[in-house]
């Protein structure tokens, strides 16, 4: 089984967006050998449930997340994860810095910029967008994998 986490900031808004939008797309391509978790680097958020606007945008998707509690990044997720996919480049030295990177896990999802961060921007849309496109790309990523 191959094991994917997003991480994000706070883990209430980008990573479980990115967490569920990526599961929803690998069920519905019949993909059930991947396990996607998400978690953020800071403990700012840690027992939250998901942001009310990355949640609008789920329940519209028709995805469930329901238990969704914001988590921080351990020692441990490293060794149990094989791809660490970052949100924006902030969260990338985070993890850089706290796990290091000997086995080359760690990347952004959008190989060319951040993800929009709607704690900052409000737009909701456009984070979604954004994941929905490095997602697509990634979910082509892990078919070649497992196959």
């Amino acid at each position: 089984m191959l094991k994917i986490l997003f991480v994000c900031h706070g883990n209430i808004c980008r990573s479980p967006m990115a967490e569920f939008v990526i599961r929803q797309m690998l069920e519905q391509r019949g993909i059930d050998n991947v396990l996607t978790e998400s978690a953020g680097t800071s403990s700012e958020e840690l027992g939250n449930p998901v942001h009310s606007g990355t949640a609008r945008i789920l329940r519209r998707l028709g995805i469930d997340y329901s238990g969704k509690r914001a988590r921080q990044i351990t020692k441990s997720d490293y060794d149990e994860f094989d791809l660490i996919i970052g949100l924006d480049s902030a969260n990338i030295r985070n993890m850089e810095r706290f796990w290091g990177d000997p086995q080359n896990k760690i990347r952004r999802l959008l190989l060319d910029r951040d993800v929009a961060d709607p704690w900052y921007t409000g737009d909701f849309e456009r984070t979604y967008a954004d994941i929905r496109e490095g997602c697509e790309k990634l979910v082509t990523t892990v078919m070649e994998r497992i196959q």
